[in-house]
């Protein structure tokens, strides 16, 4: 019989390389993709196989681009608020004319 902790040690080691790989994580969407369809599909491993299949395409490099494309619309949207607020706030300093500029 073979030590608890050796056991244990190999199966952490695995548990870490099947993060490390995103396994896990991959799993982990396909699964909670299932939870959520409103109708069980009557055949549950060809959703998982279908579904696992879509979300190994997505690699980890992608995912970062895609989290950079939302971080960028967020501050797009902040800077345009904020432009818009301060050409409100000198508007009552240099009134601008019809074809942009400066009233003199």
């Amino acid at each position: 019989m073979s030590h608890p902790r050796v056991s244990d040690t190999k199966r952490e080691q695995f548990r870490r390389y099947l993060e490390k790989a995103g396994v896990v994580d991959s799993l982990t969407s396909v699964l909670v993709a299932l939870y959520e369809q409103p109708d069980r599909p009557s055949n549950a491993l060809e959703f998982v196989k279908q579904h696992l299949g879509a979300a190994g395409q997505i690699s980890a490099d992608s995912e970062a681009l895609q989290q950079e494309v939302l971080d960028l619309r967020q501050r797009c949207a902040r800077l345009t608020e904020e432009n818009k607020d301060l050409k409100a706030r000198l508007q009552h300093y240099e009134p601008v004319s019809e074809d942009g500029a400066t009233a003199e």
